[in-house]
């Protein structure tokens, strides 16, 4: 038995393995899912869960002889990934942006891959989001947008996707994200440059808060962020804590996918050539207990390979990167659709 998330005090979560989808966890009441209005839960402002684990050690993989996912490696098609997403418009009459939600245990990779993706249109290796270390404590305090800009010539128009940054999962017991303040960046409440402090959850009294949120001050996709070189010794509790947010966010109607950080790191024949990615033993053994964990399909779960060292960009990683965000924008417009139905 585990314990999790209620509306006052902790209740008992019973949770049923599944080798596929990960744990099934039912432990929340039925929640309206009127996302204009402020009443986020109030008694969830418990912090998620400390996770202080190790990174797995570097594994020696066997390569298997066709990709597991058909995967294309050129400057032809860099280019295209790059036009799909500068040439990105929301399925909707009345949204200008795309706002896509990063939510992850501390250094999983959040603030890294929205530089990352910064640097594929910039031309070189900048980091635009700050970034810490792997540490158990989140250097991203406050929520932060970021306005992906476009290449060359565009360098100065934004493209219509916004990335949103937030503090990480799992600092501890007095400190990090909570369940509730989580909720109400998605739901729109709260206003950029936002503080995030358990002892102070987003309310009507946060100052800048949102009371009534359009549709462009939602989130229109959440993106979880999982490191591929500890999925395996990640803390139980984080998959409860993982599972009952989505059940949350899916109430609202937000679509959600994933994204396999440090994939470079879980094995070597990734480290030393990323086109390998989707040949990998090792990859795919990951893919799968990151499906676990979130309790979500490996089809909606995508690795990359975060800028991190590197001082010049890479054809592959860039393309890694790419295809992460068209993946990713699939899903907004999944949002707009069912919007609109």
């Amino acid at each position: 038995m585990n314990q999790g998330f209620s509306f006052g005090k902790p209740v008992a979560v019973n949770v049923t393995p599944s080798p596929v989808s990960g744990a099934q966890v039912s432990i929340f009441p039925a929640t309206s899912s009127d996302s204009n209005s402020p009443s986020t839960p109030e008694n969830i402002t418990t912090p998620l869960p400390t996770l202080g684990v190790p990174s797995v050690k570097f594994q020696v993989s066997s390569l298997l002889e066709n990709e597991w996912r058909n995967m294309e490696w050129s400057e032809e098609v860099r280019e295209t990934l790059m036009e799909s997403v500068r040439s990105f418009k929301p399925a909707s009459e009345t949204v200008t942006e795309a706002r896509v939600l990063l939510v992850g245990p501390v250094g999983a990779g959040k603030s890294s891959f929205i530089s990352s993706v910064q640097s594929v249109f910039s031309g070189r290796v900048i980091n635009r989001a700050m970034v810490g270390s792997s540490s158990s404590t989140s250097f991203t305090k406050k929520l932060r947008t970021y306005n992906i800009r476009g290449a060359g010539e565009n360098a100065n128009e934004p493209t219509a996707l916004v990335l949103c940054d937030v503090m990480g999962v799992g600092e501890g017991e007095s400190t990090g994200l909570t369940l509730h303040d989580a909720l109400s960046v998605i739901k729109g409440h709260a206003p950029e440059g936002h503080q995030f402090s358990p002892e102070q959850p987003i309310g009507a009294e946060t100052v800048g808060f949102v009371r009534k949120p359009s549709t462009n001050d939602k989130v229109h996709c959440v993106v979880f962020v999982i490191d591929g070189s500890k999925v395996g010794s990640y803390a139980k509790s984080l998959g409860v804590t993982f599972q009952q947010l989505r059940e949350h966010i899916s109430n609202l109607g937000v679509h959600q996918v994933a994204l396999l950080t440090h994939v470079d790191q879980v094995c070597n024949a990734t480290g030393s050539d990323i086109t390998q990615v989707y040949k990998s033993k090792a990859i795919q053994q990951a893919m799968v207990k990151a499906g676990q964990l979130l309790g979500m399909a490996t089809s909606y779960i995508v690795p990359v390979k975060n800028y991190c060292s590197e001082l010049d960009l890479d054809e592959n990683t860039d393309i890694l990167l790419l295809k992460a965000v068209d993946h990713i924008l699939q899903y907004v417009n999944l949002f707009f659709q069912d919007d609109s139905d």
